[in-house]
């Protein structure tokens, strides 16, 4: 054979060897290459072996002949940001299992306002600002004065969350509420949850409070937004993103 067709991004060069040269051509017409653009006829004659091998060098180095399989079909991963763990809070629901104890294990469990909550056998645990995870291995190292090697799993039924990574909504909302916040909300979310303004609202006079690092005594940044714009007119400018601790408030308006 005297031709033939290597196709992919590196179509686009032309390189010279001797005699040899690849120029870009149009669609070629032979067989399986029928749907393949952008391929480059190579013309073989008068290489010789050795003109051969230099040709095929220079195409195993510039990854031509990795490209005629045909563009991928993989689908693009994308990097995404880890979401931190969960930290329970007061006010929520959990089920603690004990594996081969069920009379250890309960459902349903509140978290109390003081962070805590009680087993048979294991009483006051602290719940509260720990993640599921490192409240089970806590439950286990109490456990092993009356369980031989006990393994607990800790599973949150309801979620509120502690109180400085909630969402609060007040004001003019047809139901003000704390929300736990979760990653990617935004005031769109809060208004949903919200069940939208009240028809004395001054929703384009809405701001959201946020506390600069979390801190009770930080600093504290006013973000206004335009809620109505928002709601009404479908303004995605303003959906501005959440953070933990918000509190968006929506103020009157004077008639």
């Amino acid at each position: 054979m005297s031709t033939s067709y290597v196709c992919g991004p590196m179509a686009k060069r032309i390189v010279p060897i001797g005699r040899w040269e690849l120029n870009l051509n149009d669609m070629p017409k032979d067989g399986a290459l029928n749907m393949k653009p952008k391929c480059l006829h190579l013309d073989w004659t008068g290489l010789g072996r050795i003109g051969f091998r230099r040709a095929m060098a220079v195409l195993l180095l510039a990854g031509a002949l990795p490209a005629c399989s045909g563009p991928s079909n993989a689908p693009v991963q994308e990097a995404s940001r880890a979401a931190p763990d969960y930290v329970i809070g007061p006010g929520d629901v959990l089920s603690v299992f004990v594996y081969r104890a069920p009379e250890l294990s309960a459902a349903d469990l509140p978290v109390r306002p003081d962070g805590r909550f009680s087993l048979p056998l294991v009483q006051d645990v602290q719940a509260a600002g720990r993640t599921p995870t490192q409240l089970s291995r806590e439950i286990e190292g109490r456990m092993k004065q009356y369980v031989r090697e006990p393994v607990v799993s800790v599973m949150v039924r309801s979620f509120v969350g502690p109180a400085d990574r909630q969402i609060r909504v007040i004001g003019e909302a047809a139901q003000p509420l704390a929300i736990p916040f979760r990653e990617g909300m935004t005031v769109l979310d809060a208004m949903i949850a919200s069940r939208g303004l009240t028809r004395f609202a001054a929703g384009n006079s809405a701001r959201i409070i946020r506390v600069s690092g979390g801190q009770p005594n930080a600093p504290r940044e006013t973000i206004p937004v335009r809620l109505r714009d928002l709601l009404n007119e479908g303004d995605v400018a303003q959906n501005v993103p959440l953070r933990p601790g918000d509190t968006l408030v929506i103020p009157t308006g004077w008639f």
